[in-house]
C-alpha cells in the first residue's frame, strides 16, 4: 500500500519503512507526526483519489533527525561594473521514517 502526501509545497510517494527529506517539521527525534494532506492512497485498482484530498486518510510518521541540506552558493555578479555578490544557503530538512499509513473507512 502507498499514498501520496503533500507536505513543504511538494508531493512525496511514500510506503510503510520509507524515510525521506521533508521541509522542516515541528518536533524532536522520536516524536511521532502526522500529515493529515493525502492526495492518493491505496494500491493498483483500489487505490482512492482524492478531489484534492482523501476524506479521513492520514499518514503517521517518526523523526529520525533534523538536519540540513548540502550549502548551495548564490552568486551574482554584473559584468564589466566591479560588482559581485556571493552568499550561502543551507536549507533545514527533516527526515522522517513512514510507520502507518490509514485509509478512510
Amino acid at each position: 500500500m502507498f499514498a501520496v502526501i503533500k507536505t513543504g509545497g511538494k508531493q512525496y510517494r511514500v510506503s510503510p519503512g520509507d524515510q525521506l527529506k521533508v521541509e522542516t517539521v515541528d518536533g524532536a527525534a522520536g516524536d511521532a507526526v502526522t500529515f493529515d494532506h493525502v492526495l492518493m492512497v491505496g494500491e493498483g485498482e483500489s487505490a482512492t483519489v482524492g478531489a484534492p484530498l482523501v476524506a479521513g486518510a492520514t499518514v503517521t510518521a517518526e523523526i529520525v533527525e533534523q538536519t540540513r541540506a548540502k550549502k548551495v552558493i548564490v552568486f551574482k555578479k554584473r559584468r564589466r561594473k566591479n560588482s559581485r555578490r556571493r552568499n550561502g544557503h543551507r536549507q533545514p530538512l527533516t527526515v522522517v521514517r513512514i510507520t502507518d499509513i490509514h485509509a478512510s473507512a
